[in-house]
């Protein structure tokens, strides 16, 4: 195996061992079609290893059963059920099953979400579409076989639009198809609302245990029920995205960090890897790496990641020091030409009852690290230099500018804070470099620049909370 590296730019970030997920994708127990009841035939999805568009092909089958089953002139043409589906996975519109669009979600992990949802939405149906025109399970099972397919779909409350209505309760459908539809629609909102937590939902692997009592994804119902209160009730909050997204892998965890190791990789924030000024706050990223390994046995424990402090609040401060005092028609600050480094390690510090991370970097031949998940709690609490609704009340003084080294800023034991002023703290743009800052210094009034320009410093010094001492990154 070898070490797993992730991309940002021209730099690195590396951690423990890449592992080969391919040849488990689509190793299946059994078959979706089965024998069910009174020689009818059932359908669930057998055990396995699956991925989002595995999902789709074994759902199709469902809808082709349904297409045989309403016969001509319907059977080939599925159009208006897809239109259904597609209007059951819109976030707006009266037969939306997640309305997002309408309640205009404004905190950031509700906008993410919410846009999640609707890329997912689209691309779920777009995979319907095509993999319905290949006709797969009927080549495979033959008309008769689908014909016989049949069973009770216990959900109610997937609306159907007015064509689809007709077709399904005209004369050539009936409850048997109903039932059909309702567990085809039911099964596609549990699959893009499981994905929901993912920005790399296509490629997320997720463990499906086979149950009898539940029929497909349905062993998420509550899980997601809980998930989609708070999401709804506008209290969601990054741990509650963990924990569902733990549920969703079939991870096995009952205690939640910021992130999570489980049998198929490492699910961590999605920010890793990304520019720290557009990366999302509140999504989470799948990883195909085995980031602990355990001496007992090479497998993938399922472990969760603890931040080094519960409560940042009670974390240690130090004081950044008075630094370099600057004149504002100076800034940016230009120091003489260095790069940084250009890779950054995860070390994972595993104790008796928790896992840490360790954002290691190395600069002018010393090692800094911070902890990973103080560094993603920075990244959710940083302010982009956009201004503020207060800005006219904002009462940060400029009557003093420090410049810091960032490395001088690193050195520091616990979180950094100052008791006032504002203090600037260049980092050539490396950005390996401004993640390590996020993580050290005290989350509570961090700007991060793009480019230091006078426009942008003049937003900048009006962002966040308009008082207190405020710490600017470029």
């Amino acid at each position: 195996m070898q070490e797993y590296q992730l991309a940002l730019k021209d730099k690195r970030i590396a951690w423990g061992m890449a592992i080969a997920i391919e040849p488990l994708i689509g190793k299946y127990s059994g078959d979706s079609i089965r024998p069910g009841e009174n020689a009818a035939l059932d359908w669930n999805l057998p055990a396995g290893v699956y991925r989002a568009k595995e999902v789709v092909m074994e759902l199709d089958k469902l809808l082709e059963a349904m297409l045989v089953q309403l016969g001509e002139p319907v059977n080939g043409d599925p159009a208006v059920l897809l239109d259904s589906l597609q209007a059951n996975l819109a976030i707006s519109g009266q037969h939306a099953s997640l309305p997002l669009g309408p309640l205009a979600l404004k905190d950031k992990a509700g906008a993410e979400l919410t846009s999640q949802a609707v890329r997912i939405g689209e691309q779920l149906v777009i995979w319907a579409r095509e993999i319905n025109a290949e006709k797969r399970a009927l080549t495979t099972y033959g008309a008769e076989t689908l014909g016989a397919l049949e069973f009770r779909s216990h959900c109610y409350g997937h609306p159907l639009i007015p064509e689809a209505t007709r077709l399904v309760w005209g004369p050539l459908g009936g409850p048997r198809i109903m039932q059909l539809y309702n567990e085809y629609l039911h099964q596609f909102v549990l699959l893009r609302d499981a994905l929901l937590p993912f920005a790399n939902w296509e490629e997320v692997p997720f463990e499906i245990k086979e149950h009898t009592e539940f029929k497909g994804l349905r062993f998420l119902e509550p899980a997601r029920e809980i998930f989609l209160t708070q999401l709804l009730g506008k209290k969601l909050t990054h741990k509650a995205i963990v924990q569902y997204a733990q549920s969703v892998v079939n991870s096995g965890l009952t205690k939640t960090g910021y992130g999570f190791q489980y049998r198929l990789g490492t699910v961590l924030p999605a920010g890793l890897g990304e520019s720290a000024g557009t990366a999302a706050r509140y999504l989470l990223k799948w990883h195909p790496v085995q980031t602990v390994q355990t001496e007992e046995t090479r497998d993938l424990a399922a472990i969760s990641f603890d931040y080094e402090y519960d409560d940042y609040y009670a974390a240690p401060r130090n004081e950044a020091g008075k630094g370099t005092t600057v004149n504002e028609d100076t800034l940016p600050v230009s120091r003489e030409h260095y790069d940084g480094p250009s890779i950054a390690r995860l070390l994972p510090n595993a104790d008796s009852d928790r896992t840490t991370l360790r954002f290691s970097l190395e600069m002018e031949g010393r090692e800094f690290t911070v902890d990973l998940g103080q560094l993603f709690r920075g990244h959710r609490f940083l302010y982009r230099p956009h201004g503020n609704d207060n800005a006219g009340d904002a009462l940060t003084k400029r009557t003093s500018i420090s410049s810091h080294r960032a490395i001088d800023i690193l050195s520091h034991a616990g979180l950094v804070t100052n008791p006032d002023e504002i203090h600037f703290i260049p980092t050539n743009g490396n950005e390996l470099v401004q993640w390590a800052l996020l993580g050290k210094l005290y989350p509570e009034n961090v700007v991060l620049l793009d480019k230091g320009d006078k426009e942008e410093l003049e937003a900048a010094y009006v962002s966040g909370k308009g008082f207190g001492t405020q710490f600017l990154v470029l």
